[in-house]
């Protein structure tokens, strides 16, 4: 057994699995894993390349497209604005976006034709943009004519049209797709929150969330595009094909990231690396403080925490009895949503080793984290492939982690 309560052979074994399984059969360019306990790195292993068609090795200080675990940070720096008395999670949104104030639920009708709604049963609120529980949607979704009406405006799409204040302005013209607070649906609401810290802080979200989370932090790799002395360490992004084997999706090269983006999302928008991660995740376990030597740092109250990390869903429902969703970055069972975060309410539903109360998410591109406080543990993988939901990686690291505790 280590110091930190694992058992080193089951550790060892995580990487030649990953490597075996995805990385030799072409299903994933490289993987990297990282454990963390006690606050202390208890593993990290890296396997494959990072961009294949340069035989680029993938490296502890890659460069990943992190998309939906930027939802994380953003939604504790709206909160931080939150514990400063600057808005309050009951406060309608349309005080702050007035063009929203007669946004109707969806009855009928298409983006082309026009649509017919009926009256929402009470205000879209700012908590239900934390859980969401809004009534937006993404366009990703393929499910509904609002999702068309979003993917034809090109709303809340990987590589985003036009400017948070564009967005604004085109959500005003598209229905809800329901009463906001009766159902869940993963959405834009988050790209929503990155609008509104600009608008409450009169500072540029981007500009808020460098100067509170990433500086103090040292997230010196963190940002909405890869500068240019670093681009050597960006990785590539992959789809898979139908045979089982991978196609380019995005040329670290030539990549859109390479400059800083039109579009600043909240939602989606951070390349981040495997260590910066760390840094976020660990200042959650620590109750919102940063520690670095003998230098404290607080983020955000501990109970500020507790409340972003406790089930928000009404009723106290798990996604199941909510969800509208035919994709997020969570499976359902067993699983709550907080203020920017999913969390475990029954592990033995969830049918994986874990604890209730801890909290995780991923990024489209198959990245994934959680935090476990009751096991003092933080597990965070990086990897490039789109969508996500593609293989049942996220579930083995899990079980091959707890499987590996020995405490």
């Amino acid at each position: 057994m280590t110091k930190l309560g694992f058992d080193r052979k089951r550790l060892a074994a995580i990487d030649p699995f990953l490597n075996d399984r995805y990385v030799k059969p072409g299903r994933l360019p490289g993987t990297l894993t990282l454990v963390a306990r006690r606050g202390e790195i208890a593993h990290l292993g890296v396997t494959g390349m990072a961009d294949v068609e340069r035989k680029k090795k993938l490296a502890e200080d890659t460069i990943f497209r992190i998309y939906s675990m930027t939802k994380p940070l953003t939604s504790v720096a709206f909160m931080m604005l939150v514990e400063e008395g600057k808005v309050s999670l009951d406060q309608p949104v349309h005080r702050y976006i007035p063009a929203w104030k007669d946004l109707g639920v969806f009855k009928a009708g298409t983006h082309k034709t026009g649509f017919m709604t009926t009256p929402t049963s009470g205000p879209m609120r700012i908590v239900d943009l934390l859980r969401h529980t809004s009534g937006l949607t993404y366009g990703f979704q393929n499910r509904t004519n609002v999702d068309a009406a979003y993917r034809s405006a090109r709303i809340g799409e990987i590589e985003k049209a036009g400017t948070l204040d564009t967005m604004i302005a085109d959500l005003a013209k598209i229905p809800l797709e329901f009463s906001p607070g009766t159902a869940w649906n993963y959405s834009v609401a988050t790209d929503i929150l990155g609008y509104l810290i600009g608008v409450i802080s009169g500072q540029k979200f981007e500009d808020f969330l460098h100067d509170r989370i990433l500086k103090p932090l040292g997230m010196k790799d963190t940002g909405f595009h890869v500068p240019a002395d670093k681009a050597h360490r960006f990785a590539a992004c992959y789809t898979p094909t139908p045979k089982g084997g991978m196609d380019l999706q995005d040329d670290p090269t030539k990549s859109p990231y390479l400059a800083p983006p039109s579009f600043v999302s909240g939602g989606g928008g951070l390349v981040s690396t495997a260590a910066d991660y760390l840094k976020f995740a660990q200042a959650m376990l620590n109750g919102g403080v940063h520690i670095d030597g003998k230098h404290r740092h607080r983020l955000i109250s501990r109970k500020t925490l507790d409340l972003m990390t406790a089930n928000h869903l009404p009723g106290g429902v798990d996604l199941p009895a909510l969800s509208k969703s035919l994709f997020s970055e969570a499976q359902y069972d067993g699983t709550g949503f907080g203020l920017g975060f999913a969390t475990s309410t029954s592990a033995a539903r969830t049918l994986m080793p874990g604890s209730d109360g801890d909290y995780f998410w991923g990024g489209a591109a198959s990245t994934f984290f959680w935090i476990d406080p009751k096991e003092d543990l933080i597990a965070i993988f990086m990897t490039q492939l789109i969508p996500s939901s593609t293989y049942p990686v996220r579930n083995e690291l899990r079980t091959m982690i707890y499987s590996a505790l020995d405490d």
